[in-house]
């Protein structure tokens, strides 16, 4: 028996809500990655780590929340809470290898091909892992073709969400990329469950059974808070809003230290022409005048 799948129980709320927590997710992260681009090297693992969290906190957020909507006609829906950690965790941990190697690489090339290529499949495999923690009186089945689809939302939009970030052009191109990424994952998302069928054991009905939001906003309770305290990074940080390092100050002459002061070469005052300045230059040192000393 095939079980009825609704997606959207409250309508466009869960999917509204959900792809402003990926944007959040994604504007926070992007932006420790463009911070770590402008720092020295002992300290830019702590900006791409804080970084991996904000994305993976943010598209785990984002797909539970979309989850929250999610409902089964015939049967209710629970969720295995280690799994659904789990799926956390591959989260940050693949989407911290793929901001890694942008990070220490650079936006461009092999790096980027293959750090948004980590990063996508590490969307992907976030919302799959989630997915096979779902318990209900039944089985999942997804038609491959769609999954594929799916797979190549991620990875596309993940590469050029990166590449943005890799610009350091400031805030609004970081706002920009953040947009990207959250259609990332819900374009993913949503096809994904697009590509689901359910299949029934039994004829048992949801009715008395708690919501999937009722079971699933204790979850969301850490990875937000964590998204709070990232927000208060990139706010209290300048130079994550201003977005472009100071410009180290260049050699102007050879053999003069950056920076230093070379002053300008002295000009002779300019005299005015006409008979002043015939007596403004006899009165100087060692000018001899053509003109016969007068007796004193």
């Amino acid at each position: 028996m095939q079980g009825t799948v609704d997606d959207f129980s409250y309508g466009a709320v869960t999917p509204l809500v959900a792809f402003l927590m990926a944007c959040l997710g994604g504007a926070l992260g992007l932006r420790c990655t463009t911070r770590s681009l402008l720092v020295s090297h002992s300290r830019r693992p702590a900006w791409l780590a804080l970084g991996a969290g904000a994305i993976g906190s943010g598209i785990w957020t984002m797909h539970f929340v979309a989850m929250m909507g999610f409902t089964v006609a015939e049967t209710p829906v629970h969720f295995d809470r280690p799994i659904t950690y789990a799926s956390l965790g591959i989260a940050i941990v693949m989407v911290g290898v793929g901001i890694f190697i942008v990070g220490y690489r650079g936006a461009t090339g092999t790096a980027l091909f293959t750090g948004g290529t980590i990063t996508g499949l590490g969307i992907a495999s976030m919302h799959y892992l989630g997915m096979a923690g779902i318990r209900l009186d039944g089985s999942l089945e997804y038609n491959t073709v769609t999954v594929a689809a799916s797979v190549v939302i991620a990875v596309v939009a993940a590469t050029t969400a990166l590449w943005a970030a890799g610009q350091v052009r400031g805030f609004l191109w970081s706002v920009g990329a953040s947009l990207v990424m959250g259609l990332a994952v819900s374009g993913m998302h949503y096809t994904g469950m697009a590509a689901l069928t359910v299949h029934l054991h039994g004829s048992t009905t949801a009715s008395g059974d708690s919501s999937s939001a009722v079971l699933l906003a204790p979850m969301l309770i850490g990875p937000l808070a964590f998204l709070l305290l990232a927000g208060v990074v990139v706010i209290v940080d300048p130079l994550m809003i201003a977005g472009r390092p100071a410009r180290p100050p260049q050699e102007r002459k050879p053999g003069v230290p950056a920076g230093a002061v070379v002053p300008h070469p002295r000009r002779r005052p300019e005299v005015p022409a006409g008979p002043q300045r015939i007596h403004q230059r006899a009165d100087q040192p060692g000018h001899h005048s053509s003109r016969t000393p007068q007796n004193r």
